[in-house]
């Protein structure tokens, strides 16, 4: 699953706009370092961080 999916899917962001937004702003981090590639394809294990709350990526699919 791609990074601005998988914020929206969570609940993260509200819409796509939302969710490209505050990954070019820099408010995303996937295991620690800041993530600007809204694109990027996140693997079971990841752990992404918005706005204190973290989340894990588990499974193929990225949920």
């Amino acid at each position: 699953m791609k990074l601005d999916q998988f914020l929206k899917f969570h609940g993260l962001a509200a819409t796509g706009g939302e969710a490209k937004l505050r990954i070019q702003r820099g408010d995303v981090r996937v295991n620690g370092t800041i993530e600007l590639r809204r694109g990027r394809q996140l693997a079971p294990g990841d752990a992404v961080l918005l706005d204190g709350r973290e989340l894990v990526v588990d499974g193929p699919a990225g949920g």
